[in-house]
């Protein structure tokens, strides 16, 4: 397991719905910041993004950011 969640990088990505950010309503605050809807993103009731294939997630670039609290 320790091998599976080490990174090799100084930092992580985080996306929002999995296991580390597990609250979708966490999206809408996102949205609420970088306005994605001036690029043609926008934020459906269900806290999904379209079209279909708009991501998002929190990057970090910290040599101790890591996933669930894994050293």
């Amino acid at each position: 397991i320790d091998g599976m969640l080490r990174t090799e990088y100084q930092g992580c990505r985080y996306s929002l719905g999995y296991p580390a950010c597990p609250d979708l309503e966490d999206r809408a605050k996102i949205a609420h910041l970088l306005r994605p809807e001036r690029i043609g993103v926008e934020l459906s009731e269900e806290y999904q993004l379209h079209p279909e294939q708009s991501t998002d997630a929190l990057v970090l670039h910290h040599p101790e950011a890591n996933y669930f609290n894994a050293r």
